[in-house]
């Protein structure tokens, strides 16, 4: 059997659709779950709905990170492309993408019940930014795992 049959890229491109796909839909859940919670603030006090905004920002930031582990892995693909290359970047891909998922949906329920118990008590904005930076660091270590995974690609990857 050859090290690089002709279906191996499509293994590289699940893991482009992978990583875009699954850190999108979560920055997308995050950012609808928050602002839901800020509509709500925005009722009773609507000067506050400024400092409201960070959680839709981080989960903003989960998105483009499946944007970068994307666009890394498709610059990987291609003619000569081996079986081993596309198993790792379709390993990449899902990495960040369910974490980027799993991280959009923590920071959009984070968000909402912070940003409706601000409307209440100002204290918990310092709790809120803490809670949500440790949820933003969930993608950032699938972004870090896809890294790695993606420069082991370029040492390790048979030649064809």
């Amino acid at each position: 059997m050859s090290l690089c049959p002709p279906f191996a890229p499509f293994f590289g491109f699940a893991g482009v659709a992978s990583a875009m796909i699954f850190s999108t839909v979560g920055a997308a859940f995050g950012t609808s779950k928050a602002g839901i919670g800020i509509a709500g603030l925005g009722q009773f006090k609507p000067e506050l709905i400024m400092k409201s905004l960070i959680p839709v920002v981080m989960s903003g930031i989960i998105a483009v990170y499946g944007l970068v582990v994307s666009v890394l892995i498709a610059g990987g693909l291609s003619s000569n492309y081996s079986l081993f290359a596309g198993f790792v970047h379709l390993g990449a891909g899902l990495a960040c993408g369910f974490t980027g998922l799993a991280a959009g949906y923590a920071i959009g329920h984070v968000g909402d019940a912070c940003v409706r118990a601000y409307v209440h008590e100002s204290k918990i904005f310092v709790g809120m930014v803490l809670i949500l930076i440790f949820a933003e660091v969930l993608g950032l270590y699938g972004l870090i795992i896809a890294l790695i995974m993606n420069t082991r690609v370029a040492s390790g990857a048979q030649v064809c």
